[in-house]
């Protein structure tokens, strides 16, 4: 019997929001995830069994620098459309941003250029120093 393959699954763009999405896609991205019928839970228990709320509560947290309770606190017993209109608020206003100059930047790559040069340049001109110090403790000729 010929040994499995193991098949790599490439996962959906939809299982995860990156930083150069627009609001727009955020914000489908969102509402396309998946949930289920009950209301948000009260308290951290009730996402026990429940990864997709989890999930969506661990992300608003995140975003909104607080915890699970406090995100639970202001929107426990809600219906999941409100809880996820409110996430879509909060994501397009902390990321939205974020992809907005990621954009600028890849679309001017001189810029990119110039500042790694600068980097680069800085760099150099540190690790001349210290390879300079080197060379002096070891006994070696500076080049």
């Amino acid at each position: 019997m010929a040994p499995r393959k193991c098949r790599s699954r490439i996962p959906s763009d939809y299982s995860r929001i990156n930083l150069t999405d627009d609001a727009d896609a955020i914000a489908q991205k969102i509402r396309r995830a998946k949930t289920d019928p009950e209301p948000l839970p009260s308290d951290e228990k009730g996402l026990a069994t429940r990864p997709e709320a989890d999930n969506l509560v661990g992300i608003y947290a995140a975003l909104a620098d607080t915890n699970r309770s406090g995100v639970l606190a202001q929107f426990g017993n809600a219906q999941f459309s409100t809880f996820k209109t409110a996430l879509t608020d909060l994501a397009v206003a902390k990321l939205g941003p974020i992809g907005a100059e990621m954009k600028r930047l890849l679309d001017d790559p001189i810029s990119i250029d110039a500042v790694l040069a600068d980097g680069a340049a800085r760099a150099q001109k540190i690790a001349r120093q210290t390879m300079n110090a080197v060379k002096d403790v070891v006994g070696f000729v500076r080049s």
